[in-house]
């Protein structure tokens, strides 16, 4: 098929102009035609259908406004890992598109799946991550082993991905159709890009294009999508229902099932109507821990849930083993917000809840382990709920205290769980430095670390000139190290912002 190389002008910056090549089979999405840059560093998207004045606004204010605002400020260059953000809005003919850059070489798929080059070079959409199709050793559909990453890769996929919304909302917008179709993630490189930003909503401006993509549309949304526009019972995309979309990719991510799609029946109606209810007005938790209804697999995965398991089993593999920041999410997203959506957390509260989670992480004992990490459940004999491995050496556990007044310390519901070469980071000596992406390079730095030797366990200090045995009531030098004890306390530093810890040792 021949080939011709198209020339089109843009419309924010004149005299600007951008060539695609056109072989007369452009890759379709929703909405958009997509043509790549002889160079493959860009691609041109134009829309099929004419888009009105307020669309083409609304992309100017895309490219120019928004763009500035979170691009050229601190940060900007994290987020431009983070978002496929269009730069430029072009014209051809009667039609319009925008400039959007390629994606990074890490969102290709090198293998794909495990028994073919099927997938070999195709993009990464998250969807492929999300299922226990993809990943469980018996299904032909299995991804190879080196594109899946272990769970605890998908833990920082999903901090970008809360980051990327929580900026967004912070600006006033939302995604309108957040999904495992417009988030493209690596679990290799544990790195996330949120595309299809030309359908950002801005409330009172520009109302939303689309109602979401199944699997992630909110309930209220689909409850009365049949309702018109000017119907104050109507409920559009908005930051709300971006929440519920975000609390969906999390669970999907770290559990590989959808939170809502279980096995409750309505009786004999039509696909399209079970559907509406099952993921609208009459969504449930498949966990719900008050209503198992909903805890059928087999409209998903038929009669072979054994060959899915442990994904497919609830009692082996519950939400609950995400450990207890993430617990108390899903249950505001899926029990207490599903159908209130003011009640669903918030991006940073879903951030700040996978970052206190990796404090609890513990590496399984089984090198085969396919998830290779979980979260400690302060339980005496601890099991990895994977492989059901259980855990081989002692376990300290550092309980974080913060001075509420002079001689007064309280606990401040976050703790660090230990494993031989865990690292110490000054977020966790002081208070006041928050783990986010504005953090400067300086504070990442390792303070020490912790080495399991001859039975015993030790803190080396690498680079805290304060730090002091409370228990001992003496200084612990930089370049020494500690054993650590039932009990013992240690204090960070002398800055009122510093943390104390108390360690407890689990026998496992």
């Amino acid at each position: 098929m021949s080939e011709k190389i198209v020339t089109v002008e843009s419309i924010i910056n004149k005299g600007k102009s951008y060539h695609y090549v056109d072989n007369g089979e452009p890759k379709q999405g929703g909405m958009k035609d997509v043509y790549f840059s002889q160079d493959k560093k860009y691609v041109v998207a134009l829309y099929r259908d004419k888009q009105d004045y307020n669309a083409e606004e609304r992309l100017k204010k895309i490219v120019t406004q928004y763009y500035n605002s979170f691009f050229n400020r601190e940060g900007g260059e994290y987020y431009k890992e983070l978002y496929s953000w269009p730069t430029d809005v072009i014209k051809q003919g009667d039609k319009i598109g925008i400039i959007v850059p390629f994606y990074s070489r890490n969102f290709f798929f090198k293998k794909g799946y495990a028994g073919s080059d099927i997938l070999k070079n195709s993009e990464k959409e998250g969807k492929w991550f999300t299922s226990a199709k993809f990943r469980v050793a018996k299904s032909p559909s299995r991804l190879d082993a080196s594109e899946l990453g272990d769970w605890l890769s998908y833990f920082q996929v999903c901090v970008n991905i809360a980051r990327g919304v929580k900026r967004l909302h912070a600006a006033g917008l939302a995604h309108s159709d957040l999904s495992y179709k417009n988030v493209l993630i690596d679990p290799v490189s544990k790195t996330a890009a949120i595309i299809d930003i030309d359908g950002l909503v801005v409330p009172g401006l520009f109302p939303p294009d689309v109602i979401g993509t199944a699997d992630f549309i909110a309930p209220e949304v689909l409850a009365s999508k049949d309702l018109d526009k000017t119907d104050p019972k109507r409920k559009l995309p908005s930051r709300l229902t971006d929440l519920h979309a975000l609390a969906v990719l999390i669970y999907m991510y770290l559990f590989y099932r959808h939170p809502l799609r279980g096995g409750k029946f309505f009786g004999p109606i039509d696909t399209e109507e079970e559907e509406q209810l099952l993921m609208g007005s009459k969504a449930l938790f498949i966990e719900h821990p008050t209503d198992d209804s909903n805890r059928n697999f087999k409209r998903e995965y038929g009669d072979n849930l054994d060959k899915f398991k442990p994904w497919t089993d609830l009692k082996a593999i519950p939400y609950s083993i995400a450990g207890p920041y993430l617990k108390k999410l899903f249950e505001q997203s899926f029990i207490e917000g599903l159908h209130n959506p003011s009640l669903r957390p918030t991006a940073d509260a879903w951030e700040q809840a996978l970052i206190k989670t990796s404090d609890l992480k513990l590496k399984c004992s089984n090198n085969h382990c396919d998830q290779q990490w979980f979260v400690f459940d302060n339980t005496k004999k601890v099991f990895c709920p994977f492989c059901n491995t259980q855990y081989k050496d002692s376990i300290p556990v550092l309980d974080f205290y913060y001075q509420f007044k002079t001689d007064v310390w309280k606990p401040e519901n976050h703790r660090l769980v230990v494993y031989n070469n865990t690292t110490l980071h000054q977020w966790h000596t002081d208070r006041n430095i928050i783990r986010n992406e504005k953090l400067k390079t300086l504070d990442k730095a390792r303070l020490g670390y912790f080495s399991y030797h001859a039975g015993q366990w030790y803190f080396i200090n690498e680079h805290l000139p304060d730090l002091k045995d409370v228990s001992e009531d003496k200084a612990i030098a930089m370049g020494s190290m500690i054993e650590l004890t039932n009990g013992k306390k240690l204090l960070f530093s002398k800055e009122k912002e510093a943390r104390l810890v108390i360690i407890t040792i689990t026998n496992s």
